[in-house]
Formats: C-alpha cells, structure tokens, sequence
C-alpha cells in the first residue's frame, strides 16, 4: 500500500482524531507570536520572524504528546514544509516519526470583501505549489475563504471558487479541504449557514464518481447542520474551525456535532508560551489536545 493510501486509511478509518492547524502566514504570524509570548522586537527581518514561528511549531509537534494516536493531521504553512525537524523534511517528520497525515495550506490571502464575502486572491504559481506538495509527500491541501454577510451572491461565488480550484488540486492526486469559513460575528449567522449548504451540496454532488474532498466550516448554530456533507459520497472527511472562539466554547459546540471533529488553531496553541519550561509546556498541550480529542469523538 502506498503512503497515499495509507494515509487516506487513516481518514477513513480512525473517529476522534483531529487536524492540528499550525499554517499561520505572514499575516498572521506576528500575532500568533506574540499569543505565544514573543513581541515583535524579537525579530528584525521576516526570516527571522518566520525563524521564531518555525521554533516554536517544532516545539509543538516534537513534544511527545504530540501523536497520531489522537491527532489524524497537521496543516502546514509553506515555510514550514521548506523546512526540517530533528533534520527531517518537516512533513517526512510528521508522517513517518509521528503517524501525522501533512497537509499544506496554498492559498495567499484574501481579497478585499464584496458582495459581503472575501475570495481568494489569485495563485497563478499554484500549479507549482501542488508539485513542490507532492515532491514533499504532502496528503492533501487546505485554501481559506470567509463570508462576512449573509449574502446569496458572495457565498455562491465563494462556494464556486473553492471547488473549482478544488478540482485542479483533485486532479494532481492531492486531496483538498475546502474552507469557506463564515466568520462567527457575522450578523446572521444563522442565515449565511443556510445560504451556504445548498450550493456546496449542489456542487458536490457534480463531482465525477470516485472524487472525494474535504470540508473545514464553521461550528454550526444549529447542531448537525452539515450532516449531509458529512454522509455525502464524496467528501471524506469534515472538519470544524475554531474561528475565534475560545477552546472552551470551542469544544462545547463541537461535543455536540455528530462526526464532526476539530481542525483548531488558536484553539490547539491556546494558553502555551515561549516562557514555559518543557515539563509545563508539554502539560498545557496535553490538556488541550485531550479535550480537543474528546469533543471530537461524538
């Protein structure tokens, strides 16, 4: 059986296991860093800034409660696939030291909102991302979009976007997630979540007979809103966004979606520092990962 193969087993098989997300970007990573403890005086170029992050995900994934007993995945920022562990290529590291499925995020960044969504900016080197992905042993991709508002048009055209892209990342043998998160201040809520099932069931359900993607939404009002994602033939596997939730509120939510299970970020790194010696630091990961777990196992 191939890696490919072995790691799709894993999806299929294993209930409870979650996706860890470690892909901040250049956006996103000041803050991250700075949650964990590092302001932005401690670097004075990007690469060291990308340096800082680098250290403190490898102290994440080579803590030893940091496992694929209860973690199915990791999303990894590009910097961080380019980049070793322990000497190893990060997502060789993962899979074959830590049982971890890699996934790669290759999206850049979000357009300016309209009709009360936010698109994805153009990637014309995503071709050459998925090779370097497939290069690098890479399972499958995750790309990010965010509805603002309850609006038909924006999430038709966020919905449209993500699968269309989703299909040329299909078609190199790559497995994407595809997030069109809804950003959980959006007024409405409620609404913009059932403005967006119907077309992302319309358009799964046009998927050639044997395609199967991944889904990355928004913890629900409603409680197993996507159970028909879920079910459907050809998803194989559906995650839930932390989207600034606190872990708490996080959890709770997800305990209570069926065959859901987590792909958190904030969430995951939640209440670790820079300052923590290692005895603490692999304590507070362990508490977090194991109530993650738990939420995900219902």
């Amino acid at each position: 059986m191939t890696i490919s193969n072995q790691q799709r087993q894993k999806f299929h098989a294993e209930s409870g296991t979650f996706i860890a997300a470690l892909d901040q970007s250049g956006g996103s990573t000041p803050k991250a860093l700075g949650v964990y403890g590092i302001n932005p005086d401690a670097w004075s170029s990007e690469e060291e800034m990308f340096d800082l992050v680098h250290a403190m995900r490898t102290r994440i994934i080579t803590s030893p409660v940091f496992h694929g007993d209860r973690i199915l995945g990791a999303i990894l920022f590009e910097n961080t696939m380019d980049r070793a562990i322990e000497g190893r290529p990060t997502a060789d590291y993962l899979w074959e030291r830590k049982g971890i499925v890699p996934i790669l995020k290759v999206d850049k960044g979000l357009e300016d909102e309209q009709d009360g969504v936010q698109r994805m900016k153009p990637n014309p080197g995503l071709a050459t991302l998925l090779d370097k992905a497939l290069s690098n042993a890479i399972f499958g991709t995750k790309m990010r979009s965010v509805i603002r508002q309850a609006n038909a048009t924006g999430i038709h055209a966020i919905v449209h976007q993500q699968v269309a892209i989703g299909k040329e990342i299909l078609a190199t043998g790559l497995v994407p997630i595809l997030e069109p998160e809804i950003d959980i201040h959006c007024p409405n809520k409620a609404e913009a979540e059932s403005l967006l099932l119907p077309p992302l069931l319309a358009e799964l359900d046009a998927l050639p007979t044997g395609q199967q993607v991944m889904l990355k939404l928004t913890l629900p009002e409603k409680d197993n809103f996507y159970a028909d994602c879920i079910a459907h033939p050809h998803v194989l596997k559906v995650f839930a966004l932390s989207g600034g939730y606190s872990r708490e509120e996080a959890n709770t939510r997800l305990a209570r979606q069926h065959r859901m299970v987590a792909s958190f970020s904030r969430a995951l790194v939640e209440g670790l520092s820079v300052h923590q010696p290692k005895p603490s630091f692999d304590a507070k990961l362990e508490t977090s990962i194991e109530a993650i777990f738990q939420a995900s196992k219902t």
